[in-house]
């Protein structure tokens, strides 16, 4: 059973300004504190097949390579060789001591939107759901000079934060914010912009709403862009037949939607709480 990590405290120290440096290096990190919880997934049994390999009974096929346990030493491990710039650092320390501190993307999300940006090259970027700012700065750090980077939320006060640190790092002439209903922003930017104009979309918002964020993004990015969606394995409950709430049941749906959508190539890699990639055709 995997381990569940919490977000970590606010740090007693005033980070320096030279530390918050907003330079991608890699940044060494103590061990996290983090508090170990079963996340809410039920023990597939596992048995030999006849091949010699794993396969588990729920007919998924088999298992040739076991899936990797994300111990408390083993992520913390991952965090100390994830690349995250001191701006990036200090805005996780101020967002733990916020309300709905999980709602922020881990560092190794991070990490892997601000290589997506560079892989390609995006200039014109949407993000729905923008919270502190943690995912806006590592793509618009990512970005050439040039680029704009929307990012979409309706809350005023998480909003506040993310303009303090889009200041600090250096990146809020690449940020143009939109506060309000995020499918509303869509179409407004559908009509400003035109059919395939952005190069990269990402969701993190209202999990009841994914399929409308998505399908507006399928019209606003490119052939050859990408979409990138949060959340998608959701603590684990989407694997648990007994948790039916009304988020739960919507991301499940809408993970098996995207699963079977021929309209892009797809993947979901565990990576955070799960993201999946993408690719318009």
């Amino acid at each position: 059973m995997r381990a569940m990590t919490t977000a970590l405290p606010r740090a007693s120290a005033v980070t320096s300004a030279a530390t918050r440096k907003a330079v991608w290096t890699p940044v060494r990190l103590p061990p996290p504190v983090v508090v170990t919880q079963p996340l809410l997934v039920k023990s597939t049994t596992r048995v030999a097949s006849s091949s010699g390999g794993i396969s588990s009974t729920d007919a998924t096929g088999p298992w040739n390579t076991a899936p990797l346990a994300m111990t408390d030493d083993l992520y913390a491990y991952l965090l100390r060789n994830t690349r995250e710039c001191g701006v990036l650092r200090a805005l996780r320390e101020e967002t733990s001591a916020l309300r709905g501190a999980r709602m922020q993307v881990a560092p190794e999300q991070g990490a892997l939107l601000g290589m997506m940006v560079e892989l390609t090259d995006a200039k014109r970027v949407v993000e729905i759901g923008t919270y502190t700012g943690y995912s806006s700065i590592a793509m618009a750090l990512a970005m050439r000079e040039g680029g704009k980077l929307y990012a979409c939320d309706r809350n005023e006060e998480s909003m506040e934060v993310a303009r303090r640190y889009w200041k600090e790092a250096g990146v809020e002439g690449k940020i143009e914010e939109r506060i309000g209903d995020a499918r509303v922003t869509v179409l407004d930017l559908l009509q400003e912009f035109g059919e395939d104009s952005f190069d990269l979309g990402f969701i993190d918002a209202d999990k009841r709403a994914y399929k409308e964020y998505y399908e507006g993004l399928l019209k606003l990015v490119r052939r050859g862009g990408l979409i990138i969606v949060d959340n998608v394995l959701w603590y684990g409950k989407v694997a648990d037949p007994e948790v039916q709430d009304k988020q739960t049941d919507a991301i499940r749906e809408f993970n098996e939607f995207v699963t079977n959508d021929e309209r892009v190539t797809y993947t979901m890699v565990p990576v955070g709480d799960g993201l999946s990639l993408c690719r318009k055709r």
